[in-house]
């Protein structure tokens, strides 16, 4: 190893220049990470391919600029250099890098990066006075020629540079090393690949508008920026506040709101988020953008806007109804951009037509509400007017109305099922990439001549339970991923042993595999209306990870021993186990086994084959168990209750499918004790989990939080509550708890229902954290009342509980040091769950998106006005000015009602309560408001009164269709529809079924031999098409709530 010295020039705080000296270590063996290689570089990892024509090295510059081009799969051989790399992290940003760290480690991807600033012979120093963007240049191009001579000539280098003095310097100085421009490179290498010509088209298209605009425009429609050291500055002096910009999609032009982050702000005694209003404020931000803000002068304070506007649902930003002041400021810097690829959809051909034919400058408009329109440069225009697009942000300068970007790539037709499908997960960043070969060559062999068994090896190291645990599992009928299995038996000295078991998925999945790092970047199980994407191959996730009945699989287990009638807790175990599971058993038939249903024992068909002798021991055993683990559960609950645990309200359902895996039915779930029983071992199991793990890591485990809620977000609960009579404590969780239980009205069931999930909006959202960057008092869990908690009962679905996994195993190792070496040290956790967390909102915001996609096509094909479909009971739940908002409890839809439509007209009530639109005004308190007619009675609407709604749907051209309501009666639909509304969303289950059996109806009579082509490809992508939600019963349970206020930045 060779030191050196590098020479730095910093820029500090008060923006003078800085000359720092690092110290810079420099070896002769730093691998090439090529399978070409012959001279004895190591191979382990990523290699790139031996059977390409060249290797492609792009500059600093390309990378930069191109970086959506280098990502198509049909370029092979790119060696990133880590001084391209750098520049892009430094130039560009986290987001960038990001993107091209995920694009090198992607084993499908035939790229990698090579260090060339610590290989001795490929290092170039920096000369005296020689500008950065040089030395870069000349730094990969000296690194382009050393990999040449590294394979003696057998590989051909392309050097792709967009710098015309470099071209015309290097481009003939080594034999072997070609430098050319990208253009010429992808013109004379790629003719054929279309899509990517007319990517680099638009992206050089955008560069020239941009620089033109810059030179033609010297008007400012904003502010310039502070500068980033005085932004840094400002906010340590307090002058400045740190946050992130969250755009309200019900009023996008007119409110935002910054959420606080940072020291800075506890001193500035705010207690709320900082209201933002108008876009010019916004200063070119743009939702999700980290941004510095600047208060105005209290005096300008200002409120929210307390009427209904368009697509108006419940958000957690509504809880505040009133307009009362508050702090608010403007935006005078942006500390981070988190700029993603962004769906939008061009102008129709009548819009378009004021541009004239030949225009180029298209304005296209985002699907997301919270974006702005974005201009790009295309002659595609009038081609894609039908098509959902991809765009990406290029800039937003001081003198441009809207931001500036380019076209990517085409999505597919607006309204169509698979595109709106495409756009959701491009939406929320969701990748949903085949598993590659590298990933699959990892997977155990199991063929029918083979199957896979459990290996002598693994019984020495582990706790065999197949003979002596009577062990089974209970989840949703069609689950394939069986994550968790349950025991309890009566231990010699008459206590009991209660056991949690759950599949070993870290045996099958090594750290910093190919398989553990493509599940660490997915961090979850992408679950939507009908399919799911999962984050492990199907192999791993339905096969051997899955805790199948009547075979050996492996198994990490928590076993208590238990006293024999108080149920106290007094020994714990943790151990790898084999396991075999006796009983695949479904929710309905283990509640049936618990209610004494006799006829339930012909569901189960494990016990189907057996003689009239062993079929009733071999029952009455089971019986015994369930009833156990019941007792048990209802111990642990009342435990949690007493300290103040949570029952609040959710939808859970799940999709049932056929032998084809195609969509046939979603059930709602019925609430079944079983149901509670379940769901209570696996708190439990978690539980101890996290105290071991704390205990053992303190500095480095991965624990989940739920931090108290902000009491301003009970404001509507509380008033709501208070106008049926009831007082609600929101002080802590036990008096919330305990006022829940207290409001109660014995007429209508619906007003507990709503109140809770009132209770559930203003939550805030549980969060993965490592123990190191927290403080012990701030690990509690709030709704489950527990001083410290984690996920270690769903490794197949959730990348936090693998990670969990590992801590426990090295927390429980023999040997002191026993699998410590692939733990996460305390920095690279807090990043991990930053990552997990932002995947588990965005796989919540797809499955919300994904239903309500499912219900807006449901209806938009009925006729509002005879199908009685369309016709339903619902509930006022929230008063505004201009309407009241609205649950429907036949298809769970919460919505908008108006009651002042948009020519001034309001709602008036007839004799036989039918209502139309009339001249006349509104009057509103918090608890009710009153239509007044200019002629004909006063109509007045309460909290929780019932009405008769008409639903439509407003369909767009641009953005997603919308479910609308509209008052027909103010009286309620049907008696009857109360009692379905008790059942909790029974016609659900229709709703989706005929969605999707219209479509796929649809599809195959346009095309049948695309049908098989989807299947196929499905098949590829080792996906599963229409799999369970059961990951919902533990999620709400545990309530992990979907982040509202990414939608509104309330």
């Amino acid at each position: 190893m060779q030191r050196t010295e590098k020479v730095l020039q910093l820029r500090g705080l008060q923006g003078r220049s800085v000359r720092v000296v690092r110290e810079h270590y420099l070896r002769p063996d730093v691998p090439c990470r090529s399978a070409l290689c012959r001279a004895g570089c190591p191979r382990d990892g990523k290699l790139l391919s031996d059977d390409v024509t060249h290797y492609v090295v792009p500059d600093w510059k390309v990378v930069q600029d191109y970086l959506e081009i280098l990502e198509f799969p049909e370029l092979k051989g790119i060696v990133f250099m880590q001084t391209a790399c750098q520049a892009t992290q430094h130039q560009r940003g986290r987001r960038q890098y990001n993107k091209l760290r995920n694009l090198v480690r992607d084993a499908r991807r035939d790229c990698i990066m090579f260090f060339n600033e610590f290989q001795l012979l490929s290092y170039l120093p920096r000369e005296r006075r020689e500008s950065m963007e040089k030395w870069q240049t000349k730094s990969i191009y000296n690194a382009s020629v050393w990999y040449y001579n590294h394979f003696s000539g057998q590989m051909p280098i392309v050097m792709v540079t967009d710098d015309e003095d470099s071209i015309q310097q290097l481009g003939s100085e080594t034999e072997g090393v070609f430098v050319i421009s990208f253009k010429h490179y992808l013109d004379n290498f790629w003719p054929d690949l279309k899509a990517a010509h007319e990517l680099f088209d638009s992206i050089l298209q955008s560069q020239r508008e941009r620089e033109s605009e810059n030179q033609e425009n010297n008007g400012k429609e904003y502010p310039e920026h502070v500068p980033t050291e005085m932004l840094e500055a400002g906010i340590k002096s307090r002058r400045y506040i740190q946050g992130v910009l969250n755009v309200n999609k019900h009023r996008a032009q007119e409110e935002a709101f910054v959420r606080l982050q940072g020291t800075s702000n506890k001193e500035k005694d705010l207690k709320t988020d900082i209201l933002i209003c108008g876009t010019k404020a916004r200063n070119r931000a743009i939702h999700g953008d980290v941004v510095a803000v600047e208060l105005v002068p209290k005096s300008e304070w200002k409120g929210r806007t307390a009427a209904l506007c368009e697509n108006e649902t419940e958000e957690k930003s509504l809880g505040e109804v009133y307009s009362e002041p508050m702090p608010t400021g403007r935006v005078v810097g942006i500390i981070q951009k988190n700029w993603r690829d962004y769906v939008v959809t061009f102008p129709s051909k009548e819009e378009s037509q004021s541009h004239g034919k030949n225009a180029q400058k298209i304005l296209v408009t985002p699907w997301d509400y919270r974006i702005p329109r974005i201009r790009i440069s295309t002659k595609q225009a009038e081609a894609l007017q039908d098509f959902r697009v991809i765009v990406r942000i290029d800039s937003w300068e001081s003198t441009s109305v809207y931001p500036n970007g380019h076209f990517v790539r085409v999505l597919g037709r607006i309204g169509d099922l698979e595109g709106e499908i495409q756009t959701i997960l491009v939406e929320n960043s969701i990748s949903v990439s085949p598993f590659s070969e590298a990933q699959m060559c990892e997977m155990p062999a199991v063929i029918p001549e083979k199957p896979w068994k459990v290996t002598p090896e693994e019984e020495l190291k582990r706790i065999d339970l197949r003979e002596t645990h009577l062990v089974f599992s209970i989840d949703p009928k069609g689950c394939e991923d069986v994550d968790d299995a349950l025991s309890i038996r009566t231990l010699p000295n008459g206590n009991l042993e209660l056991g949690v078991h759950i599949a070993d998925v870290t045996h099958f999945v090594a750290a910093n595999s190919y398989t553990d790092i493509e599940a660490r970047a997915r961090a979850t199980t992408y679950y939507l209306a009908d399919r799911r994407y999962d984050m492990l191959p199907a192999i791993l996730s339905a096969n051997l990870c899955s805790l199948l009945g009547s075979v050996d699989r492996y198994a990490v287990s928590v076993l208590w021993e238990l006293h024999k009638t108080s149920y106290e807790i007094k020994k714990v175990w943790y151990s790898r186990t084999i396991i075999r599971s006796s009983y695949k058993l479904f929710y309905e038939a283990a509640q049936a086994l618990l209610d004494g249903d006799p006829a339930a024992a012909g569901e189960i068909p494990e016990l189907k084959e057996l003689d009239e002798d062993t079929r009733r021991q071999k029952l009455d055993e089971l019986l015994w168990a369930i009833g156990k683990l019941t007792d048990v559960a209802r111990h642990i609950r009342a435990k949690r209750d007493s300290c103040g645990a949570l029952e609040l309200e959710g939808v859970e359902v799940r999709v049932q499918l056929d032998d084809k895996k195609n969509i046939d039915d979603l059930i709602p779930r019925q609430p079944l004790e079983v149901h509670e029983t379940i769901a209570e071992c696996m708190i439990l199991a978690n539980h101890w989990v996290a105290k071991k793990i704390w205990e053992s890591f303190p500095h480095q485990a991965l624990l989940r939080q739920h931090p108290p809620p902000r009491q301003e977000f009970f404001s509507e609960l509380r008033e709501c509550a208070s106008a049926k009579g009831f007082s609600i404590d929101t002080r802590s969780n036990k008096a919330l708890a305990d006022s829940l239980d207290r409001a109660v009205d014995p007429s209508d069931p619906l007003v507990n229902k709503l109140l809770r999930s009132m209770a559930t909006q203003a939550m805030s959202n549980a969060v993965y954290f490592s123990t190191g960057s927290c403080p012990e008092e701030d690990f509690l869990h709030y709704g489950l009342a527990l001083d410290k908690y984690t996920h270690f009962t769903s490794p197949i679905r959730r990348y936090a509980d693998i990670i969990v996994h590992r801590l426990l195993l090295a927390a429980t190792a023999k040997q002191d040091q026993a699998g410590r070496e692939n733990l996460f040290g305390n920095k690279e956790l807090e990043e991990l769950c930053r990552h997990i967390n932002n995947r588990n909102r965005a796989a919540q915001h797809a499955q919300k998106q994904s239903t309500e996609l499912f219900q807006c096509m449901y209806f938009k094909d009925k006729d509002p006005e005879r199908g009685e479909h369309c016709t339903a009971d619902g509930v006022v739940y929230s008063i505004r000015t201009n309407g009241v908002l609205v649950f429907v409890p036949r298809y769970g839809i919460k919505g908008a009602a108006y009651l002042k439509n948009k020519e001034g007209l309001v709602l008036s009530c007839q004799a036989n309560s039918k209502c139309e639109w009339k001249p006349g005004c509104l009057q509103r308190s918090s608890s009710r408001i009153i239509s007044t007619p200019t002629v004909g009675d006063p109509v007045t609407l309460n909290l929780f009164d019932h009405v008769t709604v008409k639903i439509s749907v407003q369909s767009s051209r641009y953005h997603t269709d919308t479910i609308q309501l509209q008052i027909t009666s103010c009286k309620p639909y049907k008696t009857s529809e109360l009692e379905v509304a008790q059942s909790s969303q029974i016609s659900k289950t229709d709703l989706v079924k005929e969605v999707t059996k219209t479509v796929e109806d649809a599809q195959l009579a346009q095309d049948k031999a695309k049908t098989k082509t989807i299947d196929k490809a499905y098949e590829e992508y080792r996906q599963t098409k229409g799999a369970s939600l059961y990951h919902l019963l533990e999620e709400i349970k545990d309530l992990a709530l979907l982040d509202i206020s990414a939608d509104t930045g309330a």
